[in-house]
C-alpha cells in the first residue's frame, strides 16, 4: 500500500517530524566566509547533500534563508509518500508506544548557556532547575515543584527544595559568585575596573519585624510591609558581580563600602572607579571613598550645593547637550543640560503644582505640610490658618529645569566620566528585571538562610538572563531574551518504545518557524 505521511496531532503537537527527524538544515560555512543553507538527508545512515538553499554571509539573509529551508522540508514532509503495510495499525502503534512528553527547550538553550558560564561545577540538578526555571515560571517553591512534575516530569518535594537551599546558602554561595565574576572577567577581556552600585528594598507578606526583615523606606512603596535592603554590584553592560542583603530599616547609603570593600580584597583589584546615583550620595560616603583611595562618579545633588557653586551653575548657560566642569575644594563637579530633560522637570513641576492646588482647595492641606520634600517645598504658611503657593518658589525652581549634575575625583576626561555614569541604567534594568521577570518579591521564606538562598538563585538566574542578552546581541539576533523564553517553552521531546523489541527512540518536536531559528541561533 501507498500513501501519504499526514500530520497528527500528539499533545497539540503536529507529528510530521517522522518523516523530518531523516533530514535537517545546516548552515555550511566555506573558507571564503560566506555560509550555504543546506538541507541534509541522513535516512540511509549517512549524511547527504539533498539540496542547497542559497548563500550569504550577511546574518539577516542568512537567517531569511533558514526559514526557507525549513518551509521546504514542511512541504515535502506533506508530500513524501512511503510503502506501508497496515498502515493505520502502524500509526495507531506509533501513538500508543508513546511513553512520555517532556519540555525540552528550557534545557537545550538556557541549561547550555548555564553548563557555558560555569554553573554546573555546582554538581546539584535540583540547583539548576530552579534557576533555569525562575526564568521560565517565577513562582513559589510549591508550585515550583507542581510545574516540574507537570512539564519535565522531574519529582520534587517541598521539603526537598528547603534542604538544598540551606544546603546552598551554607556551602555553594560564595561559589556562585565566584562563577559569576570569572565568567564576567572572560568576557570583558579580565577588565572589572569600573563597577556601578545600587540599592533596593524587597518586601513580605508579613506583619511582624524580625532581626532582618523590618519596615523602613520602601521603594515599592510598601512602608507597611517588613522589607529587607538588597545590594547589588554589577560591571559594565550589567553583569552581576556580587550582591548583599542588610536589615530593611538600614539607611541605603551606608550598604555601599562594605559591598565594595569585601569585593575588592576578595578579589585582589588595584584599583576600582565606583559609580552610582545621588541616593549613596553624603559626605560620609565620599571622605570613606576618598580615605580608602577610591575612584567615584556619583549623582551630585546641585540645588543642595552652597550658594557660591549653585550661582556658578547657573550661569553657565548651557544649551542642549553642553557641559561644563566647575572645580569645588579637591572635587570636580560636571554639569551637563540636555533639552529633553528639561521638558521632564517642567512636566513634572507643573503636574506636583497641580496636585499641590488640589489639595489645597479641599482643605487637606494643613501647616503640618510645610517642608521641604518634595513639591510641598512650594507651599508657605501665612499666617497661622491659610497655606497657599508659594510661586516664587515655583518659578525660581524652573532655573534648574534640564541641568545634572556629576560629582568625582575620578582621573578620566570630562566625556569618560559621562560614559561611564551613562551605563548606570544598567543596574536600573537589573532590579526591574529581578522584580518583573523573576518576581523576585514579595518573598515568603521565613528563615534568614532561605531568604539569602532565595536571593542567589535569583542573582544566578538574572546571570543567565544576562549571558542569553549577550549572546543574542554577538549573534545579531532581533529576538529579544524574553522572546526566546517563551519559544523555549513550546519545544518538547517525546518518547517512542519500540513494540518489538523495548528500544526507546526519543525526538524533540521543531516545527515552527521560531523553532528552527531558535535551533540555528544556538546549533541545537
Amino acid at each position: 500500500m501507498r500513501f501519504k505521511v499526514f500530520c497528527f496531532v500528539f499533545l497539540g503537537v503536529p507529528a510530521s517530524f517522522f518523516y523530518l527527524c531523516f533530514m535537517f538544515v545546516r548552515q555550511k560555512k566555506n573558507k571564503s566566509g560566506v555560509v550555504s543553507v543546506q538541507i541534509i538527508d541522513k535516512s540511509s545512515g549517512r549524511y547527504k547533500l539533498y539540496k542547497t538553499i542559497g548563500s550569504s554571509n550577511i546574518q539577516f539573509e542568512i537567517d531569511n534563508l533558514v526559514i526557507k529551508a525549513n518551509e521546504f522540508l514542511k512541504q515535502i514532509s506533506g508530500n513524501q509518500e512511503i510503502d506501508f503495510l497496515n498502515s493505520n495499525q502502524i500509526i495507531q502503534s506509533l501513538l500508543e508506544n508513546i511513553t512520555s512528553h517532556k519540555l525540552v527547550g528550557i534545557d537545550l538553550v538556557l541549561g547550555k548557556i548555564f553548563d557555558e558560564i560555569g554553573f554546573n561545577q555546582i554538581k546539584e540538578e535540583l540547583f539548576k532547575d530552579l534557576v533555569l526555571y525562575r526564568l521560565v515560571y517565577p513562582k513559589s517553591k510549591l508550585k515550583t515543584t507542581e510545574y516540574l512534575y507537570r512539564f519535565s516530569q522531574k519529582n520534587y518535594s517541598e521539603d526537598d527544595i528547603y534542604r538544598y537551599m540551606d544546603k546552598l546558602q551554607s556551602k555553594q554561595k560564595e561559589l556562585v559568585q565566584q562563577i559569576s565574576i570569572k565568567h564576567t572577567q572572560s568576557i570583558l577581556g579580565q577588565d572589572i575596573s569600573v563597577v556601578f552600585y545600587d540599592v533596593t528594598t524587597v518586601y513580605f507578606e508579613i506583619d511582624n519585624e524580625d532581626e532582618l526583615r523590618k519596615t523602613g523606606f520602601s521603594k515599592e512603596g510598601r512602608h507597611q510591609n517588613p522589607q529587607i535592603v538588597l545590594g547589588l554590584l554589577v560591571s559594565k553592560n550589567g553583569y552581576p558581580l556580587t550582591y548583599d542583603i542588610f536589615e530593611g530599616n538600614k539607611f541605603e547609603g551606608h550598604t555601599m563600602l562594605p559591598i565594595i570593600d569585601g569585593f575588592k580584597t576578595k578579589y585582589k583589584l588595584n584599583q576600582l572607579v565606583v559609580i552610582a546615583d545621588s541616593g549613596l550620595l553624603s559626605l560620609q560616603n565620599i571622605a570613606q571613598l576618598q580615605a580608602k583611595n577610591y575612584e567615584f562618579i556619583l549623582g551630585a545633588r546641585i540645588k543642595n550645593e552652597s550658594k557660591e557653586i549653585k550661582d556658578k551653575i547657573l550661569s553657565l548657560n548651557l544649551k542642549n547637550g553642553e557641559s561644563e566642569v566647575i572645580e569645588k575644594d579637591n572635587l570636580k563637579i560636571i554639569i551637563t543640560y540636555s533639552d529633553t530633560r528639561a521638558k521632564k522637570d517642567k512636566s513634572n513641576r507643573e503636574k506636583g503644582l497641580k496636585k499641590l492646588e488640589k489639595r489645597i482647595k479641599t482643605g487637606k492641606l494643613t501647616k503640618t505640610n510645610i517642608n521641604n520634600r518634595g513639591y510641598n517645598k512650594y507651599l508657605k504658611l501665612d499666617g497661622e490658618i491659610k497655606v497657599e503657593i508659594d510661586q516664587a518658589k515655583f518659578e525660581l525652581d524652573a532655573k534648574w529645569d534640564g541641568l545634572k549634575g556629576y560629582i568625582t575625583n575620578a582621573e578620566l576626561t570630562k566625556d569618560e566620566i559621562l560614559e561611564n555614569y551613562a551605563h548606570l541604567w544598567n543596574i536600573e534594568k537589573a532590579f526591574r528585571i529581578a522584580k518583573t521577570d523573576l518576581k523576585i518579591r514579595p518573598i515568603y521564606h521565613r528563615k534568614k538562610e532561605r531568604i539569602e538562598a532565595h536571593i542567589c538563585l535569583t542573582f544566578v538566574a538574572y546571570k543567565v538572563y544576562k549571558e542569553l542578552e549577550r549572546q543574542l546581541k554577538e549573534k545579531k539576533s532581533d529576538l529579544s531574551p524574553e522572546k526566546v523564553i517563551e519559544i523555549l517553552q513550546s519545544i518538547y521531546q517525546i518518547e517512542i518504545r519500540n513494540p518489538q523489541n523495548r528500544e526507546v527512540f526519543k525526538q524533540n518536536i521543531m516545527i515552527t518557524n521560531e523553532h528552527f531559528m531558535i535551533k540555528s541561533l544556538f546549533n541545537l
